[in-house]
């Protein structure tokens, strides 16, 4: 067992309050995987204070410059994933293969973050008057507080930090307090990668004493947070006050639609995957499952009995294809959720919705993979994010009843549709309420090289990754040059503005 200290200014401290917590293997509760700092609001403000110094030099350093110190942080994920993804799977529960898929989306961050900093790019125009020049650039905006959920606890903080630093911004991450090693094991690689002192910081501690300082910090000009909805809005709130930049990627309830035509083995591998992968904690995970009806009752039959063979257990058994919850609160949310489905009239529970405990399982915080069927749209099981192992099965009569379906939810992040027919699936692109689509492949499974987010209660209008996650961390900037040497009045000189 080791305790990890904050990471402030480039050097490894301990908090102000001179406390920690322990991080515990929720496959194995007797197993501490480290102790971590309990920090305060104090320990943040000298994380911010170290950060704003050094933007004063960082965002001066030329963005390609920037770019190598994140090709050689790449490079040092690389040389260490294993390691790393054995870590996560101690600390998170989720099995080794998605673990290492998780350093893999930080790796391929890097690279893709790094690439920008040859772009970064603008627009040249012309300009109406004669002997005048404009453009537009993108410059940074300041220090950039990182709040990181538990889920995806190395991808989702490079998702963040990588950007950030490419467009010339500090940080101060604040990772989730039952993953923080992952993050630790980060901030490592970049400072092995020779990152300057000041430019990456991380403090751990909860919510309410760390996040909550940066938020309401004054020097903090950007937040970026991925959680639940209802800390979103009141992030939202809060950050409005001051006209902080706040970007958010929130919950979501996906859904996956199977028609009368689709290859049935084929729909049915994906919802396994999308339902049950990372025991079904993930916002994009496959929450709801829509049946046409021709074709209902024999995909259910063939989901129970696959359902029936998934293997749980200590994600370090390369065998095992199901982990743990990521804590016991965690574990007693879902089946609370499971509870209210028992009493929703009509919904009849087919598989799972207990605790599982058996054999290596019995010290874990495991739950059996559940199915529902009989849901219809108005079900609280229908509607809300349970963030755990549990699908609902909902009948269609057509495409049509099936997108409108798949639609009525507060949320709108990730969709899916299984069919052999084209236009069935371009009518679903058209149609779907969703920031993500995939036909013919599961609702989880995004690449960095596109925009991730998602519509309605799933964010506020900003997207992670691709290109698009720099109009989160840099402000626009337009320049005009006048090389006429006389006043030229723009929209009234140009009638008679001649070379």
């Amino acid at each position: 067992m080791q305790e990890m200290l904050n990471y402030i200014d480039g050097k490894w401290v301990p908090s102000r309050t001179r406390r920690t917590d322990e991080n515990r293997n929720p496959a194995d509760r007797d197993e501490v995987v480290g102790t971590f700092q309990a920090s305060s609001a104090e320990d943040a403000d000298d994380a911010v204070a170290a950060a704003k110094r050094a933007y004063a030099s960082w965002r001066l350093v030329p963005a390609p410059k920037r770019a190598e110190y994140l090709f050689k942080v790449g490079a040092i994920l690389t040389a260490h994933k294993e390691a790393f993804a054995r870590d996560m799977t101690r600390e998170m529960g989720k099995v080794l293969s998605e673990t290492r898929g998780d350093v893999q989306e930080g790796i391929d961050t890097a690279f893709l973050a790094g690439g920008e900093g040859r772009r970064l790019f603008g627009d040249t125009v012309p300009c109406e008057l004669p002997s005048k020049a404009g453009w537009s650039e993108r410059h940074p905006i300041g220090v950039c507080g990182l709040i990181t959920p538990w889920n995806f606890p190395m991808a989702i903080p490079t998702w963040k930090l990588f950007p950030a630093l490419v467009c010339g911004n500090t940080a101060v991450l604040k990772p989730a307090s039952d993953t923080p090693l992952s993050v630790i094991n980060l901030v490592k690689a970049c400072e092995e990668a020779g990152i300057p002192p000041g430019v990456v910081n991380v403090v751990t501690g909860d919510g309410r004493s760390v996040g909550g300082r940066l938020v309401d910090h004054p020097d903090v000009r950007v937040i970026s947070f991925t959680g639940s909805s209802e800390v979103g809005r009141h992030l939202a709130q809060v950050c409005g006050k001051s006209l902080k930049r706040l970007s958010l990627e929130l919950g979501g309830k996906n859904a996956q639609i199977v028609l009368e035509d689709a290859d049935l083995d084929l729909a049915l591998d994906g919802v396994l995957w999308g339902a049950f992968g990372t025991a079904g904690q993930r916002c994009t995970a496959t929450s709801r499952l829509i049946l046409h009806r021709p074709i209902k009752q024999r995909f259910l039959e063939m989901l129970v009995e696959r359902v029936k063979t998934l293997k749980l257990g200590n994600g370090l058994d390369e065998s095992v294809q199901v982990g743990p919850m990521v804590s016991a609160s965690q574990r007693e949310s879902v089946h609370r959720y499971v509870e209210i489905g028992k009493r929703e009239d009509g919904a009849r529970l087919v598989h799972g919705g207990e605790f599982y405990t058996r054999g290596a399982c019995e010290k874990g915080w495991f739950y059996t993979p559940t199915i529902f069927d009989g849901v219809t749209r108005p079900m609280r099981i229908a509607r809300e994010e349970i963030f755990g192992p549990v699908l609902a099965v909902l009948e269609a009569r057509d495409l049509d009843d099936a997108i409108a379906t798949l639609n009525d939810t507060d949320y709108g992040l990730s969709s899916s549709i299984y069919t052999r027919d084209v236009n069935h699936a371009f009518r679903a692109i058209r149609d779907i309420e969703a920031g993500i689509t995939y036909v013919n492949g599961p609702t989880i499974g995004a690449e960095v090289q596109l925009p991730f987010g998602g519509v309605k209660d799933t964010g506020n209008g900003h997207r992670e990754a691709s290109h698009t996650v720099l109009d989160v961390f840099t402000e626009w900037k337009s320049v005009y040059v006048d090389y006429s040497g006389r006043l030229q009045r723009a929209q009234i000189d140009t009638e008679s503005a001649s070379g």
